[in-house]
């Protein structure tokens, strides 16, 4: 940064003032002095003719200047609230008055006076509710905006500061003891904050600054907390419980310390005693303790400072006298490839947040990237220095982005890259003894070279080179960090780079000089000036150089014999920038003004506060950064002004005055390229041919030689007259021309060279271009093309439909998910168009099946049709086509597929497989073997029954499909013999579902009581003991016989037990049968039979089968007893039966559960 005084206002009557506050919010300057002084300023801009004049450069007047009166005594104390535009005072009487704006004008709205005791300090908190007033006798009253007291108490002892904390929640009180008491915001003790290195006695606190964090932290973790005492002490703290502040003295008698707006920089007032005189002095410090910068002040006595609300100003309270310094910040920034980059905060975000702002084209793109320290821009790339921490090491990382803030790459170091210069194909960085050299980008000239050459290269690519060291260029540093720990006794303060050549300043003035990308040291030179910024003008023969007090100088680094430095110095210059085209043309900011220097020799100074970005072709361009960084999310181009120099100006000047002929003999004792090109483009537009020939070979521009040979080759002037007004970019009166000599065709023409296909359409269709269709298709296309590159696809596809660009509507349907319309595309392609298989691509990649593989068999690709259905699960279609087209190679596909989820045991996915695929036969294969797995292990039974069932439904539909398929049904009737067991398990379908449906049906009627019909259902379990275990089914008909009292049969079914192959469980069956039988004798109480309906025969009740004629007959699958009756109810989907007074309950088949209709 850079501070310089930039204006005084004098208080009437030399009343001395005491104290001086900045609203930062409103920009209102209260100061207060003796006999009751005290006034409220403000300094706005004056608007001034010349636009280009903003920022600082503009002229300020005091737009506001009243004298408050209400205090006697000397205003010792200015508080402001700013959330609700009020003042609060207080003098040395003790009399506090607040304050309000009424109309443009300040009115008294409350006082208060305790007359016991002189207030020492006032302090708002930060939403600006309540304010905490402090007594030297200890009494404190904190109360609230509208004037009410919240709390009020008296500590026991005198009082000197208060300080709320960002969040309201405590506050500091300061003693004259010098201690710093916390309390919460109740008045509740809390703790004493402690002091580190202070002297022994005799010091006072003079100040207590919190920053609020409103504008966002440096980083996450910052210094915030400032505690100040007389002797010049400060100490930084991160919160009142930090145990690591940072302390450090600042030699000086301290009166005052503010922080800037976002808490970067603190502003230390007071005063130092050198053996001469007592100097005011303002010094400024970073957040960690660094000082910046200082400033000298004059007068006796330095009483107050105050920043503005952006921190571009101070004001300064000196004897009868407010001082105003103007600051210029060190902000992140570049410029490079008409892109302006700059780093902000936001309150709310950690990171950093960097813009890349295209001013050509207005286009911005924001980064964000965490402690951002440093902002280089070179050429096409600038590189962004940021730190982070790992494993509690601190690191650094530069990262290389282009234009459009794209990051091509970057390295992470362990050296703090306190300055930072770039080249087009290196970075240097240096901390105060190392050099850190990356050479991101190869040499062009190396392209040549062999492999095992560019490997080596690749190799040194990054080095280290101490700063006391003479490497020669022959391969010296490497990236070995211990030369970190070797110190130097000459400090670096700066370096610069140009494409061949890197300048090292030093502390004692030395410049020492490297050529790159060799980084060989040449020669070193003693200049006598402490460099804090180098430049490099554009042939590497001269630099200029300001030291830390702003003072400007030259210095040649290639002399000729017997010649000396050039005797040259400049004060307060704070930037500097060398022309790209010319050796001898510096441009620098000194102040608020520009001065442009040719040789040694100043041209008349341009009021600007600008930062300058470029100087090429005679002319300037500066960013009024301060005006960027006001509003940085929504940068105006109003703030990137372009100023040409004074040789540039005169020839504009001589050529609308006097005239060309005259004015060519300025341009040729001022000879620049840029003046030639301007001279040609006057002599054109005066249609002088011969003598804008001559200016073009002057400036080397060839298209303007060739321009001026097109125009001696037409025919009228009114043709040269638009090619002119073509060639300088002057479209539309191109344009007009063209029309007024009735040649639409050459409009026409022109706007296609230019691209403008939508005033090509416009030409076309006002008529009498001699337009054709091919001329509006490719307007239409170009058109589609222009919206379909901003991502419009809706306001694309209206003009691809009119060129009948099917290519390009199947892009812009897919992106806008418009499938039914991409699919109505295929009927519009040919026949084997390989825009077909495009049309699939995107129908299958959302799962569009059939209309993908009816582009790809539109276009003849029967296999890809199958593999589009078979990756999608499709395979009824797969299998449809292969049929279609004549294709074997589906069956083993599928086979292999399942055989594939098989091995990888996902069953489940080859039954859907099989099934999709209409492979009925083999889904239930499947089905069945994992319920006959289920049912060995005797798991939920209820599970294995619904994987019969699922079973038997698959081979309902295979006949189903085998009845609709007559090709299917012939092919069976022509079946070998390893169909069988294929017949065999048609056949069998059901009987796993029915066996374990009674088995269930069993045990439901035995717990809820029907102990006969349990019985009876039981029974039907003996015909499925090749599904149910014999133990399970002769264990329940035993556990029912007995409950019902049938011990015949239960002792049939002990029989059936006591033969099972488990000895343990037959030894339990044998001692629970004995058990049973000696207590009741092995008959049934019951012999209940039902009459066969067919021999008049007798069935017993138990069973299903009639003991004359064998006639079987079926169980009803509600209630488990055999049907007799010729009315029954049937099942559509099983094919099974109940009774009809039975079934009446049920909407879905006890079964299949299939709904009843």
């Amino acid at each position: 940064m850079f501070i310089y005084l930039s204006k005084k206002i004098a208080i009437p009557n030399y009343t001395r003032l005491q104290c001086i506050s900045w609203n930062k919010e409103h920009g209102w300057i209260a100061c207060g002095g003796e006999d009751g002084l005290l006034k409220v300023l403000k300094l706005e801009v004056q608007a001034v003719k010349n636009s280009k004049v903003r920022g600082l450069a503009a002229p300020s007047n005091l737009s506001m200047n009243q004298t408050l009166e209400g205090h006697n005594g000397t205003v010792q104390v200015i508080s402001w609230n700013e959330q609700h535009k009020k003042l609060t005072t207080s003098d040395q009487k003790g009399l506090i008055i607040v304050w309000m704006l009424y109309k443009g004008s300040w009115y008294e709205e409350m006082i208060n006076n305790r007359n016991k005791s002189l207030v020492r300090d006032m302090q708002w908190n930060t939403d600006g509710q309540q304010i905490c007033i402090i007594y030297e006798d200890g009494a404190v009253i904190v109360g609230s905006v509208d004037g009410n007291r919240i709390w009020g108490g008296e500590l026991k002892t005198q009082l000197c500061k208060v300080q709320w904390a960002p969040d309201s929640k405590i506050i500091l009180f300061g003693t004259l003891t010098g201690e710093i008491q916390i309390y919460d915001s109740q008045g509740t003790y809390v703790s004493k904050l402690a002091l580190k290195d202070v002297p022994g006695g005799g010091y006072n606190i003079v100040a207590l600054q919190w920053y609020n964090g409103c504008n966002g932290y440096e980083e996450g973790d910052t210094y915030c907390l400032c505690i100040a005492l007389d002797v010049g002490r400060i100490q930084l703290m991160r919160n009142e419980l930090d145990t690591d502040p940072i302390c450090f003295n600042t030699e000086m008698n301290i009166v005052e310390v503010r922080w800037n707006h976002n808490g970067s920089l603190l502003a230390v007032a007071g005063s130092q005693t050198t053996p001469d005189k007592e100097i005011n002095l303002v010094k400024f410090y970073n957040n960690t303790g660094n000082m910046v910068r200082q400033l000298k002040v004059p007068g006796k006595k330095l009483s107050s400072v105050s920043w503005e609300g952006g921190s571009l100003r101070v004001a300064l309270a000196v004897d009868s006298f407010i001082y105003f310094a103007n600051i210029r910040p060190d902000y992140k920034w570049g410029y490079y490839s008409d892109t302006l980059v700059y780093a902000f905060l936001k309150p709310d975000i950690l990171d950093t947040c960097i813009v890349f702002w295209d001013i050509k084209n207005n286009v911005r793109t924001v980064k964000y990237i965490l402690n951002v320290i440093s902002i280089t821009a070179f050429g096409e790339h600038c590189v962004v220095a940021s730190k982070s921490f790992e494993n509690n090491k601190t690191l650094w990382t530069l990262t290389i982005f282009n234009a459009i803030g794209t990051p091509l790459d970057s390295r992470t170091i362990e050296l703090e890259p306190t300055s930072v210069t770039l080249t087009s194909t290196c970075v240097i960085a240096a901390n105060n003894n190392v050099l850190y050299m990356w050479q991101y980008k190869a040499n062009k000239r190396l392209a040549a070279l062999d492999q095992a050459v560019l490997t080596k290269r690749r190799d040194k690519s990054e080095r280290l080179v101490h700063v006391d060291d003479t490497p020669s260029g022959a391969g010296e540093g490497s990236m070995d960090y211990r030369v970190l720990t070797r110190e130097t006794q000459d400090h670096i303060t700066c370096i610069r780079a140009s494409e061949r050549l890197l300048i090292v300043a030093r502390q004692s003035g030395v410049i020492q000089m490297y050529t790159l990308p060799r980084f060989s040291l040449d020669h070193r030179h003693q200049t006598n000036v402490t460099a804090s910024k180098i430049a490099i003008n554009c042939n590497a023969t001269r630099i200029s150089i300001i030291n830390p007090d702003g003072m400007l100088s030259f210095f040649d680094l290639y002399p000729k014999e017997g010649e000396t430095q050039p005797k040259f110095e400049r004060k307060d210059v704070w930037d500097m920038k060398w022309a790209d085209d010319n050796p001898e043309l510096l441009a620098m900011m000194e102040k608020t003004r520009m001065y442009v220097f040719k040789g040694l020799d100043p041209e008349e100074p341009i009021l600007s506060s600008g930062y300058i970005c470029e100087f090429s072709g005679l002319q300037i361009r500066s960013a009024l950064l301060d005006e960027i960084i006001r509003d940085p999310e929504q940068p105006s181009k109003e703030n990137i002004m372009d100023l040409e120099i004074k040789s540039l100006r005169d020839t504009r000047e001589l050529l609308d005055k006097v005239g060309i002929h005259d004015a060519y003999q300025f341009v040729e004792d001022n000879s620049h390229p840029r003046l030639w090109r301007l001279l040609a483009e006057c002599a054109l537009e005066q249609l002088q041919l011969e003598m804008s020939e001559r200016a073009f070979v002057r400036c080397q521009d060839y298209q303007g030689i060739q321009l001026v040979k097109r125009l001696h080759k037409l025919d009228s002037e009114s043709k040269q007259s638009a090619e002119i007004a073509a060639y300088q970019g002057k479209y539309e009166a191109a344009e007009r021309l063209y029309l007024d000599m009735d040649r639409r065709d050459l409009a026409v023409q022109l706007r296609v060279k230019l691209g403008d296909w939508f005033r090509v359409v416009q030409l076309l269709k006002s008529g009498g271009a001699g337009g054709n269709d091919a001329l509006y298709q490719k307007a239409w296309n170009a058109i589609g093309d222009y919206y379909a590159d901003r991502l419009k696809w809706g306001s694309a596809v209206s003009y691809y439909q009119q060129s009948q660009n099917i290519e390009k509507l199947v892009d812009c349907y897919y992106l806008l998910e418009d499938y039914d319309k991409l699919a109505g595309l295929i009927d519009q392609v040919p026949d084997n168009n390989l825009l077909l298989e495009n049309i699939a691509s995107k129908c299958a990649s959302v799962g569009m099946c059939n209309e993908a593989s009816a582009a790809l068999v539109k276009c003849n690709m029967i296999k890809e049709a199958v593999d589009c259905c078979v990756a999608l699960n499709q395979w009824d279609q797969a299998v449809k086509i292969a049929h279609e087209h004549n294709m074997n190679s589906v069956d083993d596909l599928l086979a292999k597929y399942a055989a594939h989820l098989l091995d990888k045991g996902k069953v489940l996915d080859a039954i859907e497989l099989y099934r999709k695929a209409n492979h009925y036969i083999h889904a239930a294969k499947l089905v069945f073997k994992l319920a006959k797995e289920s049912s060995e292990i005797q798991s939920h039974a209820l599970r294995t029954k619904k994987l019969y069932v699922l079973g038997a439904m698959l081979i309902e539909q295979y006949n189903a499909h085998m009845q609709n398929d007559k090709s299917s049904l012939d092919s069976l009737m022509h079946s070998n013999t390893a169909s069988i067991e294929d017949s065999r398990l048609i056949d069998t379908a059901w009987r796993g579902a029915e066996a374990y449906h009674f088995l269930l049906l069993a045990q439901r009627q035995l717990y809820e009581g029907f102990t006969d019909q349990a019985l009876r259902t039981a029974h039907a379990l003996i015909d499925y003991e090749d599904i149910v275990s014999m133990e399970t089914i002769y264990s329940i008909i035993a556990l029912t016989a007995t409950i019902a009292r049938s011990f015949g049969t239960c002792s049939n079914a002990f029989i059936k037990l006591e033969n099972v192959d488990k000895a343990e469980s037959r030894l339990e069956y044998e001692e629970l049968a004995v058990e049973i039988f000696t207590r009741y004798p092995p008959r049934d109480s019951r012999t209940q039979k039902i009459e066969c309906t067919n021999c008049e025969g007798s069935i017993t009740d138990y069973g299903n089968t009639c003991s004359i004629c064998d006639t079987k007959y079926p169980r009803c699958i509600v209630t488990g007893s055999p049907l007799t009756s010729v009315h029954f109810w049937q099942c559509d989907t099983c094919k099974h039966r109940a009774q009809e007074t039975d079934i009446v309950s049920f909407s879905t088949c006890p079964l299949c559960h299939a709904l009843i209709a």
